[in-house]
């Protein structure tokens, strides 16, 4: 038997054309056992060597008899598949097969996963950028076709996640993802409800049945999905507690029950004395049903986007400016803020990961804040000096 070439064991020639080329032994077949043969060519037999002896030092890294087997998108699917889906929330999945399937698969997926380079998923950043947005059927014709930096962004975290797993298992040397240029945030103003509003808010809300869901969203904060899932069970009269344990979002047409967004989300809050003599006396609205705001067309759990249409048409119905739901999440935040309630607190009763994304996510109210605290400091030591 034939005594074979250890991996990285090379020779130098000199080809008929005049350049030189030096040929290594890569790995072997692990169906036939044959020896998988490179080549590296140069200009001269002292380029060849070097590039030889690269060759050879990758080649000892990589999975090679693997590591040209996959496309972008067979190791995607593969990544997917095994990776992540298992580890992901039901409504995270939809945006992950959506970057998957409508952009990452059309832009890139044809590549060989050992040939990607950063430069090609630079420029598949910047085509998303600017033609990315995909035309759905059935609806009026784009007339700006341009992805926003946020989805841009969440296509790059997906990728790169990706492309550092076919790293950990050799089949790249690095992560090409890893020296993208992102888009920056475009930070959005954030709206409120403004204060003067609150009132007439929450007399249209109830003229339509709902007060006690509006008004449990504005001392609250919770997320619209967290408010439409929550059950009698949650509620604890007695402690005027809230358990929030779980979320409802709409994912491929149908309304799925899950964990809420974050392990910080699953959380226990205090509620004001009024918040639970409005919810006592919802409930014996409908005493047989396990969900405090029932749809009150089917009498099974609201549908969030009827949810928030009822939101636009009160909005509507007192002559202010739109908001999103989302925003009284904002209006309470930045109200508890402007009242006194410390940081801390405010980012338990969210369901924020720290006090500091709180702070960020808030600077508007804060910066009042700090303002307050200064001149209240200044006027005590002004005091002093008289």
């Amino acid at each position: 038997m034939p005594k074979r070439r250890a991996n990285g064991e090379g020779n130098i020639r000199k080809r008929k054309d005049g350049r030189w080329e030096g040929r290594y032994t890569a790995g072997y077949d692990p169906e036939t056992g044959k020896r998988i043969i490179k080549n590296v060519l140069g200009k001269t037999q002292a380029e060849v060597k070097e590039k030889l002896k690269t060759a050879i030092s990758e080649s000892q890294q990589l999975d090679v008899s693997k590591a040209g087997a996959y496309t972008v998108s067979s190791w995607m699917k593969m990544w997917y598949e095994v990776y992540a889906e298992p580890r992901i929330r039901p409504n995270t999945k939809s945006y992950y097969t959506n970057y998957i399937e409508s952009h990452i698969i059309p832009g890139i997926g044809s590549i060989p996963l050992d040939k990607l380079t950063t430069i090609q998923i630079q420029r598949f950043y910047n085509n998303l950028l600017k033609t990315g947005r995909v035309q759905r059927k059935n609806f009026p014709e784009l007339k700006d076709k341009s992805l926003s930096p946020r989805v841009v962004r969440g296509v790059h975290t997906l990728l790169h996640n990706c492309l550092e797993q076919a790293v950990a298992e050799h089949l790249l040397l690095a992560n090409p993802a890893q020296g993208c240029k992102l888009p920056q945030f475009e930070k959005e103003e954030m709206k409120i409800l403004p204060q003067e509003k609150i009132g007439l808010y929450l007399a249209e809300a109830e003229k339509r049945g709902l007060l006690a869901a509006f008004y449990l969203e504005l001392t609250t904060g919770l997320r619209r999905g967290e408010l439409l899932a929550l059950q009698w069970t949650d509620l604890d009269v007695e402690n005027r507690t809230l358990a929030v344990t779980k979320q409802v979002n709409r994912i491929n047409g149908e309304l799925v029950v899950s964990p809420p967004k974050t392990r910080n989300s699953v959380r226990t809050l205090a509620l004001p004395q009024q918040a639970v003599d409005l919810l006592i006396a919802e409930r014996k609205k409908h005493p047989r049903n396990s969900y405090l705001f029932p749809s009150p067309k089917t009498g099974t759990m609201y549908d969030p986007d009827a949810f928030r249409r009822t939101h636009d048409k009160i909005l509507k119905a007192i002559g202010t400016e739109h908001i999103r739901f989302h925003d009284l999440r904002h209006t309470f935040a930045t109200l508890s803020l402007k009242s006194g309630v410390d940081v801390k607190t405010l980012s338990g009763a969210l369901g924020h990961y720290s006090a500091g994304f709180t702070l960020n996510t808030y600077t508007h109210a804060t910066a009042q804040m700090k303002q307050d605290a200064a001149d209240t400091i200044g006027g005590v030591i002004s005091q002093q000096m008289r």
